[in-house]
C-alpha cells in the first residue's frame, strides 16, 4: 500500500463566537472561552471533535515546564496513565504517543489573528512540520511564547482552571469536554455527517487521471 494521504477537511460547524469549552482532568475542570471568530476552522473542528466524545479519555502525553502540556493524541486511548508516562520515555516498543490524529487535517489559522498570542493558559492547535497539518492534538501554552505565534494557531484562552493547567502532566487523563454556546441544532447536523476518509497516493492519481480525462478538448 502506498503512502497514505489526509483530506484536508472544513469542519461543518459555524462558530457562534460564544462558545466555551469545560476540559475536565483528573487535575480539576478548565474552562475555555474559544476563539471563533478567529479561527473558526479550528474551533468547528475542536467542538466538532469534543461533540462526537473524540477526546473523552484521552490523555496528555508530552509535558515541557514553563513551556507546553500537549493532549489530543487518540494513541492513548487504549493505555493507562502509567503507559501513557512509560511510552512518553520510549520504554514500551511501537508505541509512539503524539503519533495519532483524527484521519483528516484541518486549515491553519494563525496568519493574520490578533488574538494569536501564546500566553499563559493559551489553547493551541499542534501540528506537524508541514503546512495545514493540524487534526486533533492541542496543548496549553505554559508561558509567554511569542516565538510561537507565527507558528501555530490559538484557539482559545483560559478563563477558570488555570491552576489545573499548570499542574498537568504526562498521564493525566481529559475525562471529557462538554460545550457551553453552541448552536445545537447545527452542531447536531454537522456531527451526524461522515467525516472525509483517507486515501492512498496511488487513489489520489488516479483521481487526478479521471479528472483530466473528463475535461473537455479545446479546439
Amino acid at each position: 500500500m502506498g503512502r497514505v494521504m489526509l483530506p484536508l477537511y472544513t469542519p461543518l460547524y459555524q462558530p457562534t463566537g460564544h462558545e466555551v469549552a469545560v476540559i475536565g482532568t483528573t487535575k480539576g475542570a478548565v474552562r475555555v472561552k474559544l476563539d471563533g471568530r478567529g479561527a473558526p476552522a479550528t474551533v468547528g473542528n475542536f467542538v466538532e471533535l469534543a461533540a462526537r466524545g473524540f477526546y473523552d479519555d484521552l490523555k496528555f502525553h508530552a509535558c515541557k515546564p514553563g513551556s507546553v502540556v500537549l493532549g489530543g493524541c487518540p494513541t492513548t486511548r487504549a493505555l493507562g496513565p502509567a503507559q501513557v508516562e512509560a511510552a512518553a520515555r520510549g520504554v514500551i516498543r511501537g508505541v509512539h504517543p503524539g503519533t495519532g490524529d483524527a484521519r483528516y487535517t484541518i486549515a491553519d489559522e494563525w496568519e493574520g489573528n490578533p488574538n494569536n498570542r501564546h500566553v499563559l493558559g493559551s489553547l493551541c492547535m499542534a501540528h506537524k512540520s508541514d503546512v495545514n497539518s493540524g487534526s486533533c492534538q492541542f496543548y496549553f501554552s505554559l508561558s509567554e511564547q511569542p516565538e510561537f505565534d507565527d507558528r501555530f494557531t490559538v484557539f482559545g484562552m483560559t478563563i477558570d482552571g488555570l491552576d489545573a493547567v499548570e499542574r498537568l502532566d504526562v498521564g493525566d487523563v481529559i475525562k471529557g469536554i462538554s460545550l457551553e454556546g453552541v448552536d445545537q441544532v447545527e452542531l447536531d447536523e454537522a456531527v451526524s455527517r461522515e467525516i472525509p476518509k483517507p486515501c492512498s497516493m496511488q487513489e489520489v492519481l488516479q483521481e487526478q487521471q479521471a479528472a483530466e480525462a473528463s475535461e473537455p478538448i479545446e479546439v
